[in-house]
């Protein structure tokens, strides 16, 4: 059990609760930017008084129907032991190794985004073409094993270790994934990423793009690429959604 008072000052049943509502709220935002496709796809956050479980999305439930109350509790052994429902078993394989990996970790995320997989392809990193790209400059990697549907905790220790101490992973022929030390962070590097997946695709399908140099480059990620960023760039996608959504609080 965690220290019952979090940096944000919260015990760990209002983290809880905290951590919950900005998951579905992902899952809602995610439906909306089209990065749902069938039952694939999982989002996680470490639950914040047993750490070695975690809360994750339904397998099978549509990201735009997930509420509080459908959210499952998880432990290390991929028994769901809160909870009504069954988890997606690549996701319980990536997501409980990278959470294992990296204690640092509240949150992490895994769709297969249109331009994500289209990105990934290529089984290249990201050039910081454009400001928001410099987010991950130097702070993403590669995995390029791809070997089938993940559902052995040996290639998932394997993805664990490629993402390193990173806030990203591109996926050779599969997709994206991100992490944050909250779900605001990682849901919003998500979103820049495959964000930026699309711009560099668009940009070499147009002519020969001018990179930003290294050092600008690299000031630049460490003013847009910080967690504090990270999670005011979340806030107002949150907020929105609560808005359009409230049932999701449910």
């Amino acid at each position: 059990m965690t220290s019952a008072t979090h940096p944000s000052g919260r015990d760990n049943a209002a983290e809880r609760v905290h951590r919950q509502r900005q998951l579905a709220a992902s899952l809602r935002l995610f439906a909306r930017y089209g990065f749902d496709e069938g039952a694939g796809g999982h989002l996680t956050a470490r639950d914040p008084e047993f750490p070695d479980r975690f809360w994750i999305n339904p397998f099978g439930l549509h990201f735009g129907q997930v509420r509080v109350a459908d959210l499952l509790l998880v432990d290390r052994d991929g028994t769901v032991v809160q909870g009504s429902g069954r988890i997606n078993p690549a996701g319980f394989a990536i997501h409980s190794q990278v959470h294992e990996a990296r204690p640092d970790v509240v949150a992490v995320a895994h769709t297969h985004s249109v331009h994500g997989r289209a990105w990934s392809t290529l089984g290249r990193l990201l050039d910081p073409l454009t400001q928001d790209a410099c987010a991950f400059f130097e702070d993403h990697a590669v995995y390029a094993e791809y070997q089938g549907v993940v559902l052995g905790l040996d290639e998932a220790k394997r993805i664990a270790a490629a993402l390193g101490a990173g806030k990203a992973l591109i996926m050779r022929n599969h997709g994206l994934l991100t992490v944050g030390g909250s779900v605001g962070e990682a849901v919003w590097w998500f979103i820049a990423m495959d964000r930026s997946c699309q711009v560099q695709l668009l940009a070499e399908a147009a002519g020969d793009p001018v990179p930003i140099d290294p050092s600008s480059a690299r000031s630049t990620r460490d003013t847009i690429g910080s967690p504090e960023l990270g999670r005011l760039n979340f806030r107002p996608l949150f907020a929105d959604i609560v808005h359009r959504e409230p049932g999701l609080l449910e």
